[in-house]
């Protein structure tokens, strides 16, 4: 049984790894675009019968713009670099809801939402473009897609701890199990680490294609920690340290203008 699941993990990593463009990190993704997006789209319109659309039209039409010349850019990339069935899978869409909440996120297939609590921290145009770049990257990136596979590897790394341990006395079993999900759990908190340093790279990356400045994805999270009082430790956390992502963006914006630079030549 032991040699069944480690076949089949070795299948399953050599069948679904990808590289993820611009990044060039490695991913194993099990979960299709045709699996995934009908849901998702589903989900995103069950949230907005739910929930309340701003009433402030010019804030809405700017989240809206900003989305748009984003995705626009990143669709020009898509079809210059061999990405054209995925980049005929993207639903944009951009909306603005009515609630305090410091908050947006971005659905696959890209569904994005803004909160309105968020605007004082973007505090301008340049500001959207950044958090907007950063959720339309999650998307680009297939990071839900990837959140999923993981998930299942989980749960087949929990069933082949309880295979491999079946012959042991309940105590040890106990242990076993309990030091897998403690480790399995902290794992994935870094995996989802990795996932918001990417998005912060790539999306620098899509606000300068669309004519943003980049300064401006360093200058939210300055206002956000300062917003802030999350004194949780980084490594119990599933994003990066305000600190973290400071140093960070301002480390990736010569590569990431070089970068902008490169694919609007294309």
């Amino acid at each position: 049984m032991k040699k069944v699941f480690i076949v089949l993990a070795a299948f399953l990593l050599i069948h679904s790894c990808t590289t993820v463009p611009i990044t060039g990190r490695k991913r194993v993704n099990l979960v299709s675009d045709s699996q995934i997006l009908p849901s998702s789209f589903e989900m995103y319109s069950g949230f907005m019968k739910e929930n309340k659309v701003s009433k402030n039209a010019a804030k809405t039409n700017e989240i809206k713009q900003i989305g748009n010349n984003i995705s626009k850019a990143v669709d020009k990339f898509m079809r210059a670099n061999g990405m054209q069935s995925e980049a005929d899978g993207y639903r944009w869409e951009f909306n603005l809801i009515e609630d305090q909440t410091v908050n947006a996120w971005c659905l696959p297939g890209g569904k994005v939402v803004f909160y309105e609590g968020i605007l004082p921290i973007c505090a301008n145009a340049d500001g959207i473009a950044a958090v907007m770049g950063h959720e339309i990257a999650h998307a680009f990136a297939k990071h839900g897609q990837e959140r999923m596979t993981a998930g299942y590897a989980q749960q087949l790394g929990g069933v082949a701890v309880a295979v491999g341990t079946s012959n042991d006395d309940p105590k040890k079993q106990m242990i076993w199990q309990t030091v897998y999900g403690l480790g399995s759990t902290v794992g994935m908190l870094k995996y989802s680490r990795v996932h918001e340093t990417e998005a912060d790279r790539l999306g620098m990356v899509f606000m300068i294609m669309a004519g943003y400045k980049p300064e401006e994805a360093v200058n939210v999270w300055v206002r956000m920690s300062e917003k802030s009082s999350n004194s949780t430790p980084e490594f119990l956390s599933t994003h990066p340290s305000h600190e973290t992502r400071i140093a960070d963006l301002k480390a990736y914006m010569p590569t990431a203008i070089s970068l902008a630079a490169k694919y609007n030549a294309n």
